[in-house]
Order: C-alpha cells, then sequence, then structure tokens
C-alpha cells in the first residue's frame, strides 16, 4: 500500500483506539477494502515488531502492510 492510499483510508476512518502500538479505525463511510472490494468494518494497522491480537469474535481478515506495519482488515461474518 502506497504513501498516499494509507494516508486517505487513515483520514476518512474514525479513529477507535491506540493501545499497546495497535491503532484501529472504524470504517463509518463504507470504504471499499482494497484486497477484496467488499466494505471492511475495522482497520488495524500493527506498529510494533510484534503485536497480539485478542478477537472477541470471529472475523475474516484482508492483509497488506505499509512502510513495515501490518495493517488489517476486518470483516465481521
Amino acid at each position: 500500500m502506497d504513501d498516499a492510499e494509507y494516508d486517505e483510508l487513515t483520514t476518512s476512518l474514525t479513529p477507535n483506539e491506540s493501545v499497546d502500538g495497535v491503532t484501529t479505525y472504524r470504517n463509518t463511510v463504507s470504504i471499499a477494502c482494497p484486497a477484496c472490494e467488499e466494505p471492511f468494518d475495522d482497520l488495524v494497522v500493527c506498529e510494533e515488531e510484534y503485536s497480539s491480537l485478542e478477537l472477541s469474535r470471529m472475523l475474516d481478515l484482508c492483509v497488506t502492510t505499509h512502510d513495515e506495519k501490518v495493517v488489517l482488515f476486518t470483516h465481521k461474518q
């Protein structure tokens, strides 16, 4: 993912939470996922080399990277 696409996504989404090197954004405007082209629910950016995600529900995930950060697009099942 290039810088322009990443910046457009993060400025268009609603910031949700930033804890322990993991930042989440809510997709309140139904932007399409760049991987599958379906609207996604949340954007999760893992900024640290190692991160742990505790999921409370089943999700489909699409994945990319930006500047050595893992970027996840969540889709509720």
